[in-house]
């Protein structure tokens, strides 16, 4: 894989515990960025905005529910290209991507033979032989060499950084962005190819926050500055503004979209986690398949609701005195007007509708609610264009 160095010295990074602080990349519009006053993390190496100096969370999260906000993610595209591509994810991902057309996108679950998981993210076929797979935080170049030995495919980093425009609004931005508008057949986890100023891009349905939406792919060819302008040029019209993550967090909790690395990792299954209609069965093998055709298919991790406090990460969770699992999420909603978050339970003994105690940051257990996830739109309308109202701002 590519790593390009640079002088971060003047970046203000909030590290994660083990990370490496050389090789770290900035994407292509950290200059554009950086007059907000950005903190970043560290994922995938690459450098992802926390929070800015200029705009404050809670402004973020409204930014996307009422506007369109847009993040420049640490999301991490490898490229998968030869005969045996379609083979090999196949053999690495839970789903059959046998049935993954050309020009669509799918969710993408790895695990260890013992049923564990890898990572998640998402699959892009942009070709019968040619994939990306955009992932979360997690070594996945390493795991995926080593499982396609003796197969005819190139497995490399194609140097792409991938942005979020998300927001009520963000379709119609697309239109006036775009030489040829709304591709008509732009659905949900589709891809397409639009010409933004002249410049040929990638785009997808897709997003981390459940909002109406789409995804733009930075290429090395492509000229980042004049990219930009031409998002500034139109984006005043439809409230454009750039969102950080914590404010997308607080979204991809509201929607049930889990975070790997915290609400899913290497101890849980999918089943675990609420996500085993991701696992097919019917597959001839994919790895970890022994594992989870026995492994118990209760669920563990639920959301929660919390009325009273302010749940911190890592926090214990009781019931009737004895823990029974970790906080593994937590942020307080503007909408909903009270805290949520994700808690793992040691075993599924508890469902939806029952109540706990979860640590909060007065030192004290404050009761909260079990909660199926997603906390509203649970049909998922608002990604897919079906449900437009938006929410007023308290």
């Amino acid at each position: 894989m590519t790593q390009v160095t640079q002088d971060t010295s003047s970046d203000r990074v909030a590290y994660r515990p083990g990370a490496a602080v050389g090789d770290l990349t900035r994407h292509p519009y950290h200059a554009h960025e950086k007059p907000m006053g950005p903190h970043y993390c560290v994922y995938n190496r690459r450098f992802m905005a926390v929070c800015f100096d200029t705009k404050s969370v809670e402004d973020g999260y409204w930014t996307l529910r009422q506007k369109v906000g847009l993040l420049h993610t640490g999301e991490l595209p490898i490229q998968f290209k030869g005969p045996d591509a379609q083979r090999l994810l196949d053999k690495l991902f839970t789903r059959d991507m046998t049935k993954l057309k050309t020009g669509r996108c799918g969710y993408g679950l790895a695990c260890y033979d013992d049923g564990g998981l890898v990572v998640d993210g998402i699959v892009m076929r942009l070709a019968d032989d040619l994939f990306w797979y955009v992932l979360a935080d997690g070594d996945f170049y390493s795991w995926a060499r080593a499982h396609a030995i003796g197969m005819d495919v190139e497995i490399s980093d194609p140097n792409v950084f991938v942005s979020q425009v998300q927001g009520p609004n963000a379709l119609k931005l697309l239109d006036a962005m775009s030489a040829e508008g709304v591709p008509e057949t732009f659905s949900y986890y589709g891809i397409a190819k639009v010409t933004l100023g002249g410049q040929e891009v990638i785009i997808t349905r897709t997003g981390y926050t459940n909002e109406l939406g789409w995804e733009f792919y930075t290429e090395p060819h492509h000229d980042a500055d004049a990219l930009w302008q031409h998002f500034q040029d139109h984006g005043g019209a439809f409230g454009l503004d750039m969102a950080p993550v914590d404010a997308f967090n607080i979204r991809r909790i509201e929607a049930g979209i889990l975070n790997a690395g915290s609400d899913l990792n290497r101890f849980t299954t999918p089943y675990d986690v609420g996500l085993g209609r991701f696992v097919d069965h019917a597959k001839s093998d994919f790895i970890g398949k022994t594992a989870l055709q026995s492994a118990p298919k209760g669920r563990r991790l639920y959301g929660f609701a919390c009325r009273s406090g302010n749940p911190v990460v890592a926090g214990i969770a009781k019931h009737a005195g004895r823990g029974i699992g970790i906080v593994t999420a937590a942020a307080f909603s503007p909408y909903l007007g009270c805290s949520l978050g994700y808690v793992l339970l040691d075993a599924p003994e508890f469902g939806a509708g029952r109540s706990i105690e979860v640590a909060c940051s007065d030192g004290e257990l404050h009761s909260a609610d079990l909660v199926e996830p997603p906390f509203y739109d649970k049909a998922c309308e608002i990604p897919r264009g079906k449900r437009v109202d938006v929410p007023a701002r308290p």
